[in-house]
Order: structure tokens, then sequence, then C-alpha cells
């Protein structure tokens, strides 16, 4: 009598490209469920019934539940660097320095701004998705910024495209400010508002009135441009 083939069950091989940008997105909203075996079990069902995996294996919720895993351990990892980058080396933003009790300020409240490479401005950071270390010994990170979605990431060397976010000055302290300092200038543009690095080039002091700080600051652009946009903003 012939014996039976055995049948040989497929091995899983991997998330799609489709499949990896929905679970990018659940796992940005939300971020405290995603690793709960009913929710992993619901992805996977879900996933197993899409028309681009016909003839595929089927996705099992424990795969699920170890992409959701690791995803989570990438982006503990990087924000770990770019915080003790913070406490090392950030870029000094203002003449003023920081107080003892700044200085001692739990690590883990700090938040981020990171420059874009695609027009030079700086974005609030809403989290560090991965990193990871270059040949030269540099170290990069994932950003995703606020109000963006997982399409708009992107890759920037910590020490020079990560520091602490910004704070505006209060029209009290306008005073605090001095020729050739270092200003984050906030430029509108065909419709568009952006943050860019800037230098004081001139100050016209003013007295202030009930509006606040009347005083008037020239400032040149210090920023990474398009080639096309080059001349636009001196």
């Amino acid at each position: 009598m012939d014996r039976l083939r055995p049948r040989h069950r497929k091995s899983f091989t991997g998330f799609t490209k489709t499949e990896i940008e929905k679970m990018e997105k659940m796992l940005e909203v939300s971020r405290e469920t995603v690793l709960d075996k009913e929710f992993c079990q619901y992805v996977a069902r879900a996933f197993s019934r899409y028309s681009d995996r016909a003839g595929k294996p089927v996705v099992k919720w424990t795969e699920v539940h170890n992409w959701f895993h690791n995803a989570k351990q990438e982006s503990a990892k990087a924000s770990k660097n770019v915080l003790e980058l913070a406490g090392a080396s950030l870029p000094v933003k203002s003449s003023v320095k920081p107080t003892a009790e700044e200085k001692n300020q739990d690590l883990s409240e700090l938040e981020f701004e990171a420059r874009s490479s695609k027009d030079g401005a700086w974005y609030d950071v809403d989290m560090f998705v991965a990193h990871r270390e270059l040949i030269t010994g540099e170290t990069e990170v994932r950003v995703r910024f606020v109000g963006y979605g997982a399409e708009e990431d992107e890759w920037i060397n910590i020490k020079k495209g990560v520091r602490e976010r910004s704070v505006p000055l209060e029209h009290s302290e306008c005073h605090k400010v001095e020729v050739g300092d270092p200003v984050l200038c906030f430029q509108e543009k065909d419709d568009q508002a952006r943050h860019y690095d800037a230098h004081v080039l001139e100050i016209q002091r003013r007295m202030h009135d009930i509006r606040g700080c009347r005083c008037i600051f020239l400032e040149r652009i210090d920023v990474m441009r398009p080639v096309w946009d080059s001349f636009a903003e001196d």
C-alpha cells in the first residue's frame, strides 16, 4: 500500500508592505493595546483574509505580537539614545544659561524637535520610531513628526538634526536677546508656516504697550535649503 505523502505547510515569510504600513498606524494610534492577545488575533485574522495573501500562509497572532513587540523595543531604544544625547551635548539655543534646577530635570520629560532634510525647517517630534548605526560611527533616528503620519517619517542624524524643543521667549524677556544670538525664526510664506534657524543682525528697541513687545528684530535665516529656494529667504 502506498504511503500518503506528508502535507508540507507553507512557512510564514513575513508581512507585506501594506500590512506593515497598517501595523505602523495601529502602533501610533493604539500603542498601549497592540500587545494584547485578542488585538493580535483580530489583526492576524484580518490580514489572512486579504486578497494579496492568496496562496500565502495564514498569519498567526504570535507573529503579529512579535512584530509589535520588536517595534516598541526599537522605539524605546531610539528614545533612550536621544535622551542620552540630550544629557550630554544638546545644542545651545539661547544666550541664557540654564539654572541648576533645569539641568537636573528628568530627561524622560524632555520634548524634542528635529530638522527635516526636505526643507531644512524644524518640526516637533512625536516619537522616535527606530535607530541605526552608520558605518561612519554616527547614529540616526527615524523620526515621526507631530501632525504627520508614518509616510512622512525621516532618518535624521542625532547630533546634527535633533535637539530639545525650543521654547518661545516671553514678551518681557526680549532684553535677553542680543545681536549675533542664534534664534529659531518663525516664517510664513506661500501659505505655509515653518521654523528655521537664524541669527539676529539688528535690533530696534521700542517701548512695550498692552500688546506686549514692539521691538523689531532683523534676522538672517541660516538654513539647509533646497537649491530652487536658496535665494528666496535672505
